[in-house]
Parts: structure tokens; C-alpha cells; sequence
């Protein structure tokens, strides 16, 4: 009998991250079925690892466990389209296009809003720490150090929703967080970041800072707007 592979450290998220640009790539189209079996084989992992990424599925959505029928995938209007890892592979699949756009209709429908409530109830702490990260952005930026401006321009786009006071915004942290890191991974807008945009992040945290909400709020939509337009 041939031995089965042993399973290597962090395998099942090997697996996991394989089956989710299937699905979400189409390569494993709505309606097609697997079984763990299948995946045993395929992947080399046992049946407790097969199970739990089947699991892992279950609970995005993406398939569901019948008996004598299998793992059947599901149609993308039944995807939780919120999950960050979703966003991940669809970002990375010929679905990109139609993946930015939806995202970009939620950014614009929730961070301007976002900003407009951080002006009301951001504490006077979280208004400077977003001064200071828009200051950090700046000098990333201008050193060209494109790293470090991704991850500022994380933290600083999680701690305005943080900001708003708004529990729902909130959880939409993960899915910006992706997002941001998809458009900066796959060169959407320029190489360096634009000197327009740098002032902008800036007036925005200024705008909350000085509790001016109709401020925060136009000049959010206006960064995301440009942000846009670079990549169109």
C-alpha cells in the first residue's frame, strides 16, 4: 500500500487557499461536485483535513455537503461576498474587474460616511493617531517606500471606520484591508503615490481632528473618487 503523504505545517490552509481560487476563479464552476475523497488524493492530506476545509467552505458559502451527492459548488449569489478571503481569490481571478467595481460602490456608499461620523465621535486620541498616520503616509510616499504606505494606508482606513463609532462599519475593516492590499499587489494606480492623494488623506484626519463632519465627508469621497479614476 502506498503511503500517504504527511501533512505539512499550515497544509490545510495550503488547501483551503487552492479550493477558493478554484470556485472563485471558475475553474470549479457552480454545480460541479468533489468529495473528500478527492481532495484526500488530490492534495495528499488526510480525511480530518479534507473535512475541515470542506468546513472552511460550508461556512463562506461557496459549497454545501449533500449525502450521496457530495460537495456541490454554489452559485456566486449565494457566496458571502463580505468574507475577505473571497474578496482575496476574486481579486486574483479573471473576475477582478467586476470584483473592484462592486468594491469600489461600497467604499464610496460607506467611508465618506465613515469619515463624517469620525468627526463626531473619534476620541481626541484616535483624531491625532489619524493626523500621525496620514503624516507617516506622506513620508512613505515621498520616499518611495510603497511597503510601508500599504500598510499605513491599512491601518489608516481601519481606524477611520474604528472612528465612526459604527459597530457594522466596523467589520467591513477586513474586506478594505483586502482590497487595499489586492489594488496595490496588482498596480492599479501609479507606481508612487500622488502628491494630490497624500494631501487629501491628510485633509480628511485634519477635517476629524477639527470636528468639521461635512468636511470629512466630501473630501473621503473625493480621494476614493480619484483613486478610481486612476485605475479606470
Amino acid at each position: 500500500m502506498t503511503e500517504r503523504p504527511r501533512p505539512l505545517p499550515g497544509l490545510h490552509d495550503q488547501v483551503l487557499d487552492s479550493l477558493g481560487k478554484d470556485i472563485c476563479s471558475g475553474v470549479r464552476a457552480p454545480g460541479s461536485t468533489l468529495t473528500l475523497e478527492e481532495l484526500e488524493r488530490t492534495h495528499g492530506v488526510s480525511r480530518s483535513v479534507a473535512r475541515e476545509t470542506v468546513r472552511v467552505l460550508e461556512s463562506m458559502q461557496l459549497v454545501v455537503s449533500r449525502r450521496r451527492v457530495g460537495i456541490k459548488v454554489l452559485d456566486p449569489d449565494q457566496w458571502n461576498l463580505f468574507e475577505p478571503r473571497i474578496i482575496r481569490w476574486r481579486m486574483q481571478s479573471p473576475q477582478r474587474p467586476e470584483q473592484l467595481a462592486a468594491l469600489v460602490g461600497l467604499r464610496l456608499a460607506v467611508e465618506p460616511e465613515s469619515a463624517r461620523l469620525a468627526a463626531l465621535n473619534a476620541s481626541p486620541g484616535q483624531a491625532a493617531e489619524l493626523v500621525a498616520l496620514a503624516g507617516r503616509m506622506w513620508a512613505a510616499g515621498e520616499e518611495g517606500n510603497l511597503q510601508a504606505f500599504l500598510e499605513l494606508d491599512v491601518q489608516y482606513h481601519a481606524l477611520m471606520l474604528e472612528c465612526s463609532g459604527n459597530p457594522m462599519f466596523v467589520q467591513l475593516q477586513g474586506l478594505i484591508s483586502e482590497f487595499l492590499e489586492g489594488w496595490h499587489a496588482g498596480g492599479l494606480g501609479p507606481g508612487h503615490p500622488h502628491p494630490v492623494a497624500l494631501q487629501l488623506h491628510s485633509e480628511v484626519a485634519a477635517a476629524v481632528q477639527r470636528r468639521e463632519p461635512e468636511a470629512a465627508f466630501a473630501t473621503m469621497r473625493n480621494l476614493l473618487t480619484r483613486s478610481a479614476d486612476e485605475a479606470s
